[in-house]
């Protein structure tokens, strides 16, 4: 699993069958302070987040382990929106 932020959605009228139905949203890895990384991934949303959340993601084979991904073909997962974190007792992000 990976810290992530909800930074866009992707559109795609024309998809691979299976795909129909699935939200597909832009995530950007966080480092432990919430800094975002230069990387962008499309996941599979799979509980409803929205823009600028922070979320959990998951990838890989694990990305089709959710009931709404399961035997889809998709790279990774939105899995949780994230309330809070904390790094050795000290409070880095509050929703």
């Amino acid at each position: 699993m990976q810290l992530a932020k909800v930074v866009g959605s992707v559109v795609a009228t024309r998809k691979e069958e299976s795909l129909s139905g699935l939200k597909l949203l832009l995530v950007r890895p966080v480092d432990e302070e919430g800094r975002e990384g230069p990387t962008v991934l499309v996941a599979a949303d799979a509980v409803g987040a929205g823009p600028e959340e922070l979320v959990l993601i998951a990838s890989g084979s694990s990305a089709r382990q959710t009931l709404a991904t399961d035997k889809r073909p998709v790279d990774a997962v939105v899995m949780a929106i994230v309330d809070s974190w904390d790094v050795g007792g000290a409070v880095k992000y509050r929703k």
